[in-house]
């Protein structure tokens, strides 16, 4: 017989819905190298808007507004045309906007229609982005907290138990906190990707009971905030703009979930008076040293650059 357990099915049920999650998890573990190939081609789209809007603006100043241009000009000049002396007017005025006398004139116009396609071009690249980045988010939110913890830890998915509250020493540890900021600069620094608050190494859930005992507003919204205070502190006010956390109850527990953007600068973070690169490799998050950091901010920009 099928039962729930704490809004979790048992039975049939749950060997059912293990069957289902496993094949999601095969299917969400193919995710990345087709969530590149899906990334190549926005990014070769992306890069070929400016062009087109560009070509496209020469080509109807050239041929559409140059033409009637010089149609308007000389109607203000010869009011008293009757009908067909119009008609063979704008054939003769067309066809002379084409001519070699008048090449300077559609360069002019050419240009005209280049800088107005490109402000065209950048203001759609623009909004793209916006689209494809808010595609991204929502097909993240649809992926639920119990399916990444199966997927287990990645690039773009770490778990840590606790924002502050040390389970080995039983008390707060706020040393911890930074343990926090340094994962979160590494996702920034690389692709962006999700970090669980509340669930252990091993996938369990953890919770955030005794992160919030620690807390002077002792629930979601006093976490979150201790969360941002300490970002804007260690990476800077812009980064929060990068962050969403998002809480979820499992097992009577309390996960934050945060999803991280890849930021737009390198970010570094400020500790005891220095600033320490960080970046996500693998599974893990490594600190860079200053070759390594500089080689690694080159050549992200160099990819940043070539996508614009």
């Amino acid at each position: 017989m099928n039962q729930t357990i704490n809004g979790h099915p048992t039975g049939e049920a749950a060997a059912t819905e293990v069957t289902v999650q496993n094949e999601t998890v095969l299917s969400h573990s193919e995710q990345p190298a087709c969530r590149g190939r899906r990334e190549e081609r926005r990014q070769d789209r992306l890069k070929w808007i400016v062009p087109a809007h560009s070509l496209a603006g020469v080509f109807l100043s050239c041929l559409v507004l140059h033409p009637v241009t010089m149609v308007i000009y000389c109607f203000e000049f010869h009011p008293e045309l009757t009908q067909t002396g119009v008609l063979s007017l704008i054939a003769s005025r067309m066809g002379s906007a084409f001519s070699a006398q008048m090449w300077p004139m559609s360069g002019a116009f050419a240009l005209i229609g280049a800088l107005l396609g490109m402000g065209s071009g950048i203001y759609s690249r623009v909004i793209m982005r916006k689209l494809i980045l808010v595609s991204q988010l929502d097909r993240k939110l649809g992926m639920t907290v119990p399916l990444i913890i199966a997927t287990g830890e990645s690039d773009t998915v770490e778990f840590k138990s606790s924002l502050r509250w040390d389970h080995c020493q039983k008390k707060c540890n706020k040393a911890l906190e930074m343990v926090i900021i340094k994962t979160i600069a590494g996702f920034l620094n690389h692709d962006g990707g999700d970090l669980l608050i509340g669930v252990a190494d091993d996938g369990a859930i953890v919770g955030l009971n005794e992160d919030y005992a620690t807390l002077r507003k002792k629930d979601r919204d006093g976490f979150e905030l201790l969360l941002m205070q300490l970002v804007k502190g260690a990476l800077g006010g812009d980064v929060c703009t990068l962050l969403h956390a998002v809480f979820q109850e499992l097992d009577g527990q309390d996960v934050c979930r945060i999803l991280i953007e890849p930021s737009p600068r390198p970010v570094f973070v400020q500790h005891e008076g220095r600033a320490l690169y960080f970046v996500r490799t693998g599974n893990s998050t490594r600190e860079l040293d200053a070759k390594e950091a500089v080689d690694h901010i080159v050549r992200r920009e160099s990819l940043r650059l070539s996508l614009h």
